[in-house]
């Protein structure tokens, strides 16, 4: 059970200004030696204390105590069809905790500062539903790959859940009810993630990886379609506001669709590849409806419900 309680705070220094804080239950594992080590070589690490100057504008957006919620129309391919849905992304300020990597209860010199990604997707597919839940957690300092990346995706047939914990390895963790898959754990080198270039492109698209690169696919694309975690080979191509990234061994290929200005608002995000018996590639594409910042978590009561009319939910 989860109780939240919002705190806001502003404190400008190189790393971060301020951030919303709710109280969440934890139950925190008692770390290994190599995990200790790791987290400690992390701490010390620079480029999770020297942060990029953030500029005022920046600040006034995202340390306002609220999250922006962006909605879209969600087409999405499975089993060789398509079928209509709906998607949420969800982009938050927090202070993370690089030892047991969740949201930080309360300041500590020691947290980092992330920008959150929540995303979700929901469709149906003939009589079940599928749910699917994606989270990001990315340094603001803009020098660091993901700290922590999650997937859990749920429909009648069973559930699968993945977990990346970046502690100066990608420690990646995964269980789903297909056989062959029940129960891995293993470790990984860190790289790029496409899980966290959603978050990149909201700090500085500039930023983001380009040319001939190696990168870890969505949990959410390789779950759905039984691939191995590991890194693919891939081009990727950014313009004023596109960035576009294409895997040849997978044959699949991602599109970002943003505003070139900030706060690089993501207008419309679709994702080819091949699905079905036949062979077909099929588009998965969603559009946005709507953009609000809201802090959410305090949004719970029946009376609240307007604000899903307002993302046409």
């Amino acid at each position: 059970m989860h109780s939240f309680a919002f705190k806001q705070t502003i404190l400008i220094t190189l790393l971060y200004v301020g951030f919303c804080f709710f109280s969440c239950e934890n139950i925190q594992p008692e770390a290994t030696t190599a995990t200790t080590e790791n987290t400690n070589k992390l701490k010390s690490a620079s480029p999770y204390r020297d942060a990029q100057q953030l500029s005022d504008e920046f600040k006034m957006y995202w340390f306002n105590g609220k999250a922006e919620i962006s909605s879209y129309k969600l087409e999405q391919a499975r089993y060789g069809e398509m079928h209509e849905g709906s998607a949420v992304l969800i982009f938050v300020t927090e202070d993370f905790l690089p030892d047991v990597q969740v949201k930080a209860d309360s300041k500590d010199s020691e947290n980092i500062g992330v920008l959150k990604l929540n995303a979700t997707k929901d469709f149906n597919t003939g009589i079940y539903p599928y749910h699917i839940m994606q989270s990001t957690f990315y340094p603001l300092s803009n020098n660091y790959h993901a700290l922590k990346v999650t997937a859990s995706i749920q429909e009648w047939c069973g559930q699968v859940y993945s977990q990346i914990n970046n502690r100066g390895q990608f420690e990646v963790l995964s269980h789903s009810y297909f056989e062959g898959e029940a129960d891995e754990e293993f470790n990984l080198d860190e790289t790029i993630l496409e899980n966290e270039l959603f978050n990149q492109l909201r700090i500085n698209p500039k930023s983001l990886p380009t040319g001939d690169i190696k990168i870890i696919p969505s949990l959410e694309y390789l779950r759905l379609k039984h691939r191995q975690i590991k890194l693919y080979k891939a081009t990727a191509k950014l313009t004023d506001s596109t960035y576009a990234v294409y895997y040849p061994d997978l044959g699949r290929s991602l599109e970002i669709n943003f505003k070139s200005d900030f706060p690089y608002t993501i207008d419309s995000f679709k994702e080819s590849y091949t699905d079905g018996a036949d062979g077909a590639i099929l588009t998965t594409t969603a559009k946005r409806i709507n953009t609000i910042l809201e802090p959410y978590w305090q949004k719970n009561k029946p009376d609240n419900s307007y604000l899903r009319a307002q993302l046409g939910l």
